[in-house]
């Protein structure tokens, strides 16, 4: 067996990164490609940073377990599959689950620090950068963390203008230079999901 092709996809919180890897997912059949999220390897809470207010900051490099990361995306590279628990951002009453991750032929990496983590960037063979204008991502990030999280909007408020906002212009923007792909998601992704969606399909043809 081939090694899988991994790709990693990031960008800035609300960019549309979930909304572009949910389609391409649906098009080309989630038993056919493996896709890994960076945030279920958050680091226990008593374990998280805090700003000067002592409100958790999710938004730091810092956060994540980025060395079992990296090791996890080794054994799928490897061929091997892999177990983790999922993080739920500790939202009252969510449940946990256990999550297996096979080695398709085509493992996609998602989440907002997979360029930073040199030990994860230099597994990937094709990096995507999804962008968005800042007014977009903000509207994005209210919705979701009403709905997902239970975020009321003065936190959201407080959590973008005091955490997000810092770490993308530190962490994350910096790295879009190192993408293969920049994805624009100010409007639509059509066209870039069309792209990716035959791409992929062919990654897992030449697999066999």
């Amino acid at each position: 067996m081939n090694a899988p092709y991994l790709i990693g996809v990031t960008g800035g919180s609300g960019s549309g990164k979930t909304y572009f890897l949910e389609k391409v997912m649906e098009a080309v059949g989630k038993e056919k490609v493996t896709l890994i999220s960076q945030d279920n390897y958050y680091r226990s809470l008593d374990q998280q940073p805090r700003d000067e207010n002592e409100i958790v900051n999710f938004d730091l490099p810092e956060c994540i377990d980025h060395e079992w990361f990296a090791k996890d995306i080794a054994s799928l590279k490897k061929g091997e599959s892999i177990q983790i628990q999922e993080y739920t951002f500790n939202v009252p009453g969510a449940k946990s689950k256990t999550l297996v991750f096979k080695p398709n032929p085509v493992v996609i990496v998602e989440g907002i620090f997979v360029l930073h983590y040199p030990e994860v960037a230099k597994q990937i063979d094709l990096k995507l950068f999804v962008d968005a204008k800042d007014h977009i991502k903000i509207k994005r990030r209210i919705l979701r963390d009403k709905e997902e999280r239970a975020h009321d909007l003065e936190e959201v408020l407080y959590r973008y203008e005091k955490h997000v906002m810092p770490s993308y212009e530190q962490f994350i923007e910096i790295h879009k230079r190192e993408a293969d792909l920049i994805i624009c998601n100010d409007h639509t992704m059509d066209k870039a999901m069309e792209v990716m969606i035959s791409f992929i399909k062919n990654k897992i043809k030449d697999a066999g």
